[in-house]
């Protein structure tokens, strides 16, 4: 069988993921640099998350129905349309030394438009190759993400260095979003949606958070990395420890924001020559606490070296849990369940590392960059422990390609008979 970046559509998928994600990242170091400069504020750093997961949870609903009645292909691209004109509107606030607050308003629309965005463009997917192939195409879809989430971040420190100005970087993402806009409308498919008739059902999403809620190993992996990610995240602070602790400007805040994606890059590799885990469980476990760990470290570290190993590390271990949890997802929900399950697990998503950078800057407002961290490492292994105790088949989850769907709850939740 060819492989599958041969087949129409997916090259041009993935690189246009791969340049639409170094966009967004030069954005993210750009706006957190300068944000810090003018501010000063921790809590400013943290309400980037904030400001743009409101519409997330908002217009999960709506944009899920979206997804399944018109072209997903073409609300893809309309969404990176809106996320060029953010760009270019945060570059002019840039440009002209603009209120603070519309730079907020502008990350609002663009959190309305990522609402959207992901449904669409991840529905796209099954369609562009067989699904014997989709695995692959998920593959080549997460290295293109973690290489464009390393070199992006290492790259935006690097010109922001070179240029002493955040304005650039944005029309960068400005160019990088309209790409991908182009790339999304000249795909081969996605030109109609799955189901309309079951989209205006509003009881699909329920059907899809009953199912979390009563799977208990799915829900368990899913709580565990909600709190790893709310506690133990530190991206919004970056730009602090850059500045005032590490002191290694703005190049040393690309190479910072870097490292946990090119660990993330690295066990992504390794582990696609990896061998099912016979205790699943217990690995989930082990890295959720490593994560910890190495987030504990990284708050208490004053060298840019360690600093940087320590991150790397976060990545390794944040890699070896999305694996498992992604894994698992697919395995026990039943297919007809899938993209109902699928939309509550990106609020769950949204939800961790949005609200994580703005836990992170509440609390380092109150406790400094440091005692936040640190705190966020401690509370993540607090986490690791509780966890069995409230849903012990985590100790006990063996491999998970051994596992079934979990057809009768799936019809329980559905109200199917029996």
């Amino acid at each position: 069988m060819a492989s599958a970046i041969g087949l129409p559509g997916v090259l041009g998928y993935v690189v246009g993921r791969l340049v639409s994600t170094i966009g967004r990242s030069m954005l993210s170091i750009a706006l957190g640099w300068q944000l810090y400069e003018r501010t000063g504020s921790a809590f400013m750093l943290g309400l980037v998350g904030l400001v743009q997961i409101i519409p997330v949870v908002g217009l999960v609903i709506v944009a899920g129905n979206a997804a399944d009645r018109y072209s997903r292909r073409k609300i893809g691209a309309l969404t990176q349309l809106v996320h060029a004109a953010v760009a270019l509107g945060i570059a002019a606030v840039s440009a002209t030394h603009g209120p603070v607050a519309l730079i907020y308003l502008l990350l609002f629309v663009a959190g309305a438009a990522q609402a959207f965005a992901s449904p669409a463009i991840s529905a796209l997917l099954p369609a562009l190759v067989p699904t014997a192939q989709l695995a692959e195409l998920n593959a080549w879809s997460s290295m293109a993400f973690q290489l464009a989430a390393s070199a992006g971040p290492a790259l935006a420190g690097l010109l922001l260095a070179a240029l002493g100005d955040a304005t650039p970087l944005y029309l960068a993402e400005a160019v990088a979003a309209f790409a991908f806009a182009v790339i999304l409308w000249r795909l081969p498919t996605g030109d109609a949606g799955a189901s309309p008739a079951r989209a205006r059902d509003a009881r699909g999403l329920l059907a899809g958070l009953r199912f979390v809620f009563r799977c208990k190993p799915l829900l368990g992996a899913i709580t565990l990395d909600l709190f790893a990610m709310l506690l133990g995240g530190v991206s919004a602070l970056m730009p602090i420890f850059a500045k005032d602790i590490l002191h290694v400007g703005p190049r040393g805040l690309g190479w910072l924001q870097a490292a946990p994606s090119l660990g993330a890059l690295v066990t992504a590799s390794i582990q696609t020559r990896l061998r099912p885990w016979n205790n699943s469980g217990r690995v989930l476990l082990v890295s959720v606490a490593g994560f910890g760990l190495a987030t504990l470290g990284f708050g208490l570290s004053r060298s840019f070296p360690l600093s940087l190993a320590l991150l790397f590390l976060t990545g390794v271990f944040d890699s070896l849990s999305v694996v498992i949890r992604r894994t698992l997802e697919q395995v026990v929900t039943p297919d007809r369940l899938r993209g109902r399950v699928g939309a509550v697990h990106f609020v769950f998503i949204g939800l961790s590392n949005e609200l994580g950078e703005f836990e992170s800057g509440v609390t380092a407002a109150l406790l400094g960059a440091v005692g936040s961290v640190v705190l966020g490492g401690a509370g993540t292994l607090v986490a690791v422990l509780l966890a069995p105790l409230a849903w012990p088949v985590l100790r006990t989850m063996g491999r998970l390609d051994e596992m079934s769907p979990e057809e009768e709850l799936a019809r329980e939740v559905l109200g199917e008979a029996s």
